[in-house]
């Protein structure tokens, strides 16, 4: 799996209110609606920058540490984030983001600077840094979480394999 896209750059500690607000949280359902608010705290254009051609959220360390609802990786996959890189990610985002489908990748993200080309190769385990010409490892996932982030997320996997099945 390759992807494609521009990087868009923030820092640590990036918490799940700042991902998705908790006073949208509550008053709708419907990720499309809720996505034109992503990280509109920490950047009223987030959703302006990603919805055209997407591009990847990258982070510093603790991405997406608070609650554990799944709005927050929801939120993100319907802005048109391709993925989400950072140094660290919180636990709980990190397994809702893969159940959801977001693929969310560890990496060391000082080299990599706001407007950069990326590209993403999730299956050979690197990250291209097509501005700056240098590839960064990524950590890698296990094999049970590559095929869920190949199948689009928990629920996917279930409806193609009809359960849990590697």
């Amino acid at each position: 799996m390759e992807l494609k896209a521009k990087a868009f750059k923030y820092g640590d500690d990036i918490n799940t209110d700042y991902i998705i607000s908790g006073k949208y949280k509550f008053k709708s359902n419907d990720m499309e609606v809720m996505a034109v608010h992503a990280m509109e705290e920490l950047d009223p254009d987030y959703y302006k920058k990603m919805k055209p051609n997407g591009g990847f959220l990258v982070a510093g360390t603790n991405f997406g540490m608070g609650s554990s609802r799944e709005q927050a990786p929801l939120v993100l996959i319907h802005s048109n984030t391709q993925a989400v890189l950072a140094k660290t990610f919180a636990r709980i985002f990190y397994r809702n983001a893969i159940n959801t489908g977001l693929p969310v990748v560890e990496c060391d993200t000082d080299l990599i600077d706001d407007g950069d080309e990326l590209v993403l190769d999730l299956t050979g385990g690197v990250l291209r840094d097509v501005t700056k010409g240098i590839d960064i490892a990524i950590k890698p996932l296990p094999p049970v979480m590559a095929q869920l982030l190949a199948d689009g997320g928990l629920v996917e996997h279930f409806k193609k394999h009809g359960g849990f099945a590697l």
